[in-house]
């Protein structure tokens, strides 16, 4: 009787040990590291900046830059969170030094990745991400509603001179009409963050995505990244 115990104990025990086992092989993995906020990251970007109007003396004004990120120490964000300094620098060629323009805050919120921009929270992700998430980015500030879903997850892409082997593609905006042409969405890679920016929000006549009338093209390329 008393090997029959133990043999019963003995199963029971093997039981709870699988069970502990599957438990963590099936831990949720929410892939936090698309944005990434270990302190020192940068990443660096050719940046296009197109502005068109029509009714200006030029129509078609094109900036081209380079824009650095840098995730820097701990602050309090607007909401009086713990977040970190997501700081912003510029200069016109890889030959100039990098001039500060902005601090910003970033913070990863539960399943929400959120960019703090001059003062507006702005969800730019959620997790786990999955191909049937959506979400309203502006739903902490005082933008309009809109609706944001991945287009693509845990994919290999090519960007610039870099092949990054797990990307995710956040679709902010799709559609052309007769007077609208609009293709917004951004990419983001494991362990880098942000690696592309397409926006095109323009104002075109009779279905013509060439003959502009007004609005606003940036593009960001990432062009380096590391962690100082």
């Amino acid at each position: 009787m008393k090997i029959f115990h133990l043999y019963i104990s003995s199963l029971i025990l093997l039981g709870f040990g699988l069970q502990s086992c599957k438990d963590k092989l099936e831990a949720p993995q929410f892939h936090y590291e698309y944005f990434d906020l270990t302190p020192g990251r940068y990443v660096d970007y050719d940046v296009v900046d197109i502005t068109h109007d029509v009714d200006l003396t030029i129509q078609h004004d094109t900036s081209v830059y380079q824009l650095r990120t840098y995730i820097g120490d701990t602050i309090y964000d607007n909401e009086g969170r713990l977040a970190r300094k997501f700081v912003r620098y510029k200069r016109l060629t890889s030959a100039d030094q990098w001039v500060l323009t902005d601090v910003w805050t970033a913070i990863i919120d539960g399943n929400r990745a959120e960019l703090i921009e001059e003062n507006q929270r702005i969800v730019k992700l959620v997790f786990a991400p999955t191909i049937q998430k959506e979400w309203n980015p502006n739903a902490y500030n005082i933008f309009p509603e809109q609706n944001w879903y991945y287009d693509a997850i845990h994919d290999e892409k090519v960007i610039g001179n870099f092949t990054f082997d797990s990307t995710l593609v956040v679709k902010e905006a799709d559609e052309h009409n007769l007077v609208r042409h609009e293709l917004q969405f951004d990419v983001y890679a494991k362990h880098v963050g942000l690696v592309r920016k397409y926006y095109k929000d323009l104002t075109i006549s009779n279905f013509d995505s060439l003959n502009i009338q007004k609005g606003k093209e940036l593009f960001y390329t990432c062009i380096g990244f590391g962690v100082q």
